[in-house]
């Protein structure tokens, strides 16, 4: 047996129904290239999640990756398909590394939400955003629901709501005093014989 025969018999690439070992088989190739492919372009990125084409990818690569394994689709079709999405995303995200218009376009902005305290409504509605949501995002930081003590919340890129409190601007005043110490002078009286020593502190 051939390796090329021992390759297409545990990924069933000459038969109409996949075994048990058959979808293991695959879905161990398709962990590792695609494991090896987020290395290369970078994982943390794509883990992350930063902006629309990062979430893009992670649905279109699972969605693609998946048939490979199911056997709904070719397999070395798809994985070739897995890869030219990989490369796009790169391509993509070095574009808008270097041309800042190209950002904007692709990645989005991040929407003001709350001004000093200000609530932007036009822009909660049109990012169908709630004071619900709001307040659940400022729980979640630990901070009071008052949102007159944002100076700043926005809607940023990866679909987060960033929030900046106000600074506490009351700070506590320590008025000095003066404070007089009196002198305290003692005097030791020596008197006859037989009678105890009379002492006499004078403040002064």
């Amino acid at each position: 047996m051939t390796l090329w025969t021992f390759i297409q018999e545990i990924l069933g690439l000459n038969t109409d129904s996949l075994s048990l070992g058959n979808m293991t088989c695959r879905a161990a190739v398709v962990y590792g290239m695609l494991l090896t492919l987020l290395r290369l372009v970078g994982d943390r990125r794509f883990s992350g999640q930063h902006a629309a084409i990062d979430v893009v990818l992670s649905i279109m690569l699972g969605a693609t990756l998946s048939r490979a394994i199911n056997g709904s689709a070719p397999f070395f079709n798809t994985l070739g398909v897995g890869v030219v999405l990989v490369g796009l995303h790169w391509l993509f995200a070095a574009l808008t590394f270097h041309v800042r218009r190209l950002e904007k376009i692709i990645k989005g902005h991040a929407k003001p939400l709350i001004s000093e305290g200000q609530i932007n409504n036009d822009k909660l509605r049109h990012s169908h955003i709630t004071l619900r949501d709001l307040g659940a995002a400022l729980r979640l930081k630990g901070h009071p629901v008052d949102f007159s003590q944002i100076e700043h919340a926005a809607l940023e890129t990866n679909g987060k709501i960033s929030i900046k409190m106000k600074e506490n601007d009351s700070s506590e005043k320590i008025h000095s005093s003066q404070v007089n110490h009196s002198t305290v002078q003692v005097l030791d009286i020596s008197v006859e014989s037989g009678v105890q020593t009379i002492r006499i502190k004078i403040d002064q």
